[in-house]
């Protein structure tokens, strides 16, 4: 049973950071979309 607990908190664990490796991409990608040279400003 322990083994168990200590699967799904690693699962949880790994899940909670690949989330917040893909939420700093995202958050990378629209800095360096809306402070790129060739940014129309129409």
């Amino acid at each position: 049973m322990k083994k168990l607990v200590v699967l799904v908190l690693a699962g949880a664990a790994g899940f909670l950071a690949w989330r917040k490796v893909q939420g700093d991409q995202a958050e990378q990608d629209l800095w360096t979309e809306a402070t790129s040279e060739s940014a129309d400003l129409r």
